[in-house]
């Protein structure tokens, strides 16, 4: 299987509906050990994402000093980066100040100043650009990970079995920037969600509901797919030093949006008991979701879950959405748009507007000036 596998990442191929996800991207010289091949034959690949301080710090009370630390290490370890983003800051500053018409040809036509297409005919070294390939070892090769895991203790490493490229639908086994994003906000409120009780709707591969666990008490980590929620668990056992501290605890269970009741099922696996059920409808005060708007009718479904099980909680509830607005050329407008995100917009003032006299909706958005404690690109989109 493994030699098959290997044969196929030597020539890869995508389909017209292949989605990746380009986390594993930012950081090409990573590696990516590829551990097994799932249920319909795609390759499962297990990544270490390192903190940027020790939970025991935090746990400790530390967070404050070591968030601040992780952010200027970030920066000193790309001076070269930073230095180079504040010229070209200054440079657009520059032709601001002198107008619009220093961008424009004789013709009156924007001027677009393009990147030559090969690198191998440039002469400046500064505009080379290193080839962005994700380093992937096979199963067997677990000995190539011992330099890296020297290098991290136990407590600042979070490790995920993911995919890398999929179908549309299987979309939940990839790693996502919006998770990260949450992640990174609930690191950084910790108190906040200290000793909740946690619904994640979408879940996918856990790793924002594995983070809620290590300040959490309970996280009802949820999605739809054995072979989905086979792998969410699998990265839930991996990280459970991370937990034990605290005393958090993760269930992985099965929630589909498209139906309107919990499975209950006791011969179906992921399927929640009747004490499970009640201990989410008393005790959760908050539920979270990362990545999951992309598609208008799950978005609809989305929204009618939140409301069905927030009118049945005992409790208020806060409910925390991160999100990458994706621009796409559409055909039928002629122009970039974000359709999934506009159409998130519009269901969530709805939302926000719905006068049943039973529930009411306040939507507050979140200012992304919080301090980043996993390394990815926290692009504008998010």
């Amino acid at each position: 299987m493994v030699d098959s596998a290997e044969k196929d990442m030597d020539n890869p191929t995508f389909r017209s509906d292949t989605v990746l996800s380009d986390v594993h991207l930012h950081c090409p010289s990573k590696r990516h050990l590829m551990v097994r091949l799932n249920a319909v034959g795609q390759p499962v690949f297990l990544s270490y994402f390192k903190l940027l301080w020790s939970t025991e710090d935090l746990a400790s009370g530390k967070h404050v000093r070591e968030i601040n630390t992780g952010r200027e290490h970030q920066c000193r370890s790309g001076d070269e980066l930073c230095d180079k983003d504040r010229s070209n800051t200054e440079k657009e500053g520059e032709l601001n100040s002198e107008g619009v018409e220093a961008l424009l040809d004789d013709d009156g036509d924007l001027e677009v100043v393009r990147r030559p297409r090969s690198a191998s005919d440039l002469q400046a070294e500064d505009l080379l650009r290193d080839i962005v390939c994700p380093v992937i070892l096979m199963k067997g090769r677990e000995d190539a990970f011992e330099d890296e895991e020297q290098e991290c203790t136990c407590s600042d490493v979070v490790k995920i079995e993911h995919t890398m490229a999929t179908p549309l639908e299987d979309v939940g086994k990839q790693v996502w920037r919006a998770a990260f994003l949450l992640a990174d906000y609930i690191l950084f409120k910790r108190d906040t969600f200290r000793c909740c009780s946690v619904l994640e709707l979408g879940g996918g591969t856990g790793i924002t509901s594995i983070i809620m666990g290590t300040v959490a008490k309970r996280v009802y980590c949820t999605d739809v797919g054995e072979d989905l929620l086979t792998m969410c668990e699998q990265n839930v056992a991996l990280n459970k030093h991370l937990m034990e501290p605290g005393g958090g605890e993760i269930k992985v269970k099965e929630l589909d949006w498209l139906k309107d009741e919990f499975c209950t099922d006791p011969e179906a696996p992921y399927s929640w008991s009747e004490e499970e059920i009640a201990d989410l409808l008393d005790h959760c005060s908050v539920i979270m979701a990362a990545d999951v708007f992309y598609d208008d009718d799950l978005t609809d479904a989305l929204f009618r879950t939140l409301y069905r099980i927030t009118h049945n909680l005992r409790n208020s509830c806060t409910v925390y959405l991160a999100l990458e607005k994706r621009l796409n050329f559409t055909l039928r407008h002629m122009d970039v748009t974000c359709e999934a995100y506009s159409h998130f917009r519009n269901t969530l003032n709805d939302l926000e507007n719905l006068q049943d006299g039973k529930m009411k909706y306040t939507v507050e958005p979140i200012k992304l000036d919080f301090c980043q404690s996993l390394v990815y690109e926290r692009i504008e989109q998010l």
